[in-house]
């Protein structure tokens, strides 16, 4: 068993027959099917090039299949990558004539994702695509690749030669192996295609120590202890729900260069709510719906009487029409600061949806001892003693006086039901007196809509306006 160093630890690489005996194992009495298995790495493929190249940059995809289950995985990319957003094409020209297969091109079909013949493809494949996956020859291969397989090989060699050209060719994503290298020794003459991301599948392959590429990705989350035991196997963890995850570095980037172009539905006047809170309510609802992590986050903005602003994350806890609740210690920084200067600013990020609510200003005050009581023992029993054990924002000598504290805490009340509120944590409430909704657009033509309060009639109404982004 070879194994690099890398950054996560030691990273073990199979050779050809460990390979083997590692899919035989799976299939054999750990009891995987070749359709699970194929539907996780083609899962997995689709979500690694998703990390990396997003559909709004890098949209048209041509999936280029080979006969074996290295096609396949190529093939249940393309319909996961279709669902991601992406428009996919599927060259497929030695079809496997097995239900497994015929039954994946049907999928396909049904999405009205084109296939296209090996004499459809342009001469220049850097025209039509920005993606090429590689799904062409799997570790099972050995020998030289024959027609039409060896042409196709060829027209992903030749893209090097526009990118020493100064043009931008689409980039390479091999599924596992690249097409045409040694399983062991990868690519021996050192004319063989260069993908610019390999996404290795259940463990990496001898020949992945040779790639050179910015993104190397392991994906199939699937490895059993037994299986990784008895190879002694040793696998990066995966980040949380991930079915990938990064080999290695990853490339330095010009941070200058980094960039999104946002595409979102027109964000007009007459479509807003009147009332500001209304439409605070509406958009967190979407950022719910869209199950985005902690859609409460908000960063909190205070200054004190020395007037150097200070921001940090907190969690909004409660909003109704007299303003934005949140809990934290009365004798930390931002409650000094918020002592001397009752004023602050709130801002809400939600990726997923190109929205921000920015600058929600207004006076604050703490909210009753009623209120701080209430929402203190609805909080779970571990983040009770966590307040009590934090002196918030005091220098302390390490973790483990926290735990040491916190152990202490459990022990003396073990016995009790109720656990006191300790006098110096409980809420602020900010009363918004301007609030500002955005939405990316295209160009940086970017959606700003001000509310802010005024005098009509006697009432108070919120005036809206559009600010040039």
């Amino acid at each position: 068993m070879a194994s690099s160093v890398q950054n996560q630890g030691s990273i073990s690489y199979l050779t050809q027959r460990e390979a083997a005996e590692v899919d035989e194992t799976l299939m054999g009495p750990l009891g995987f099917s070749v359709d699970q298995l194929m539907e996780l790495a083609g899962l997995s493929v689709a979500t690694s090039i998703n990390e990396v190249y997003k559909p709004s940059e890098y949209n048209r995809v041509l999936a280029i299949c080979g006969p074996g289950n290295n096609g396949g995985d190529g093939l249940v990319a393309a319909r996961h990558l279709y669902h991601f957003g992406y428009k996919p094409f599927v060259c497929y020209p030695k079809r496997t004539q097995k239900p497994l297969y015929s039954g994946l091109v049907t999928q396909l079909e049904s999405l009205s994702i084109p296939f296209l013949s090996v004499d459809e493809l342009p001469m220049d494949l850097s025209k039509d695509f920005d993606i090429l996956v590689d799904a062409m020859f799997g570790f099972s291969f050995h020998g030289a690749p024959r027609p039409p397989f060896d042409d196709l090989i060829k027209k992903l060699i030749n893209l090097h030669y526009y990118e020493q050209a100064q043009r931008k060719p689409p980039v390479i994503v091999s599924v596992d192996i690249p097409s045409g290298w040694h399983v062991e020794e990868g690519d021996v003459g050192g004319d063989g295609i260069k993908p610019d991301m390999l996404v290795s599948l259940t463990a990496p392959k001898l020949c992945a120590k040779k790639f050179s590429g910015p993104h190397h990705f392991l994906g199939g989350r699937f490895v059993p202890p037994a299986i990784a035991e008895k190879y002694k196997l040793q696998l990066p963890q995966y980040p949380g729900i991930s079915m990938c995850v990064r080999i290695g570095k990853p490339p330095q980037i010009d941070i200058s260069s980094l960039r999104e172009n946002y595409i979102s539905p027109e964000f007009l006047e007459e479509q807003v709510e009147a009332d500001p809170l209304d439409q605070f309510r509406k958009w967190f609802d979407d950022a719910m719906a869209a199950n985005l992590k902690e859609p409460n986050a908000m960063a909190l903005s205070t200054t004190g009487k020395d007037g150097k602003p200070s921001s940090r994350m907190v969690l909004l806890k409660g909003v109704d029409k007299d303003g934005f609740v949140w809990f934290t210690n009365y004798e930390s920084q931002k409650a000094r600061q918020l002592s001397e200067n009752p004023h602050a600013a709130l801002l809400f990020y939600w990726d997923g949806l190109n929205r921000q609510v920015v600058r929600v200003e207004g006076s604050v005050e703490k909210v009753s001892d009623e209120e701080s009581e209430q929402y203190f023992h609805s909080r779970p029993r571990g983040s009770q003693l966590g307040a009590i054990v934090s002196k918030q924002s005091t220098v302390i000598p390490g973790r483990h006086v926290l735990h040491q504290q916190y152990k202490e805490l459990e022990e003396k009340y073990s016995k009790e039901s109720l656990i006191p509120k300790p006098k110096y944590w409980g809420g602020y409430r900010l009363k918004p007196e301007r609030f500002e909704f955005w939405q990316g657009q295209p160009s940086r033509l970017h959606d700003r809509l001000e509310y802010s309060p005024q005098e009509t009639d006697g009432k108070r109404v919120w005036k809206i306006v559009r600010l040039a982004p």
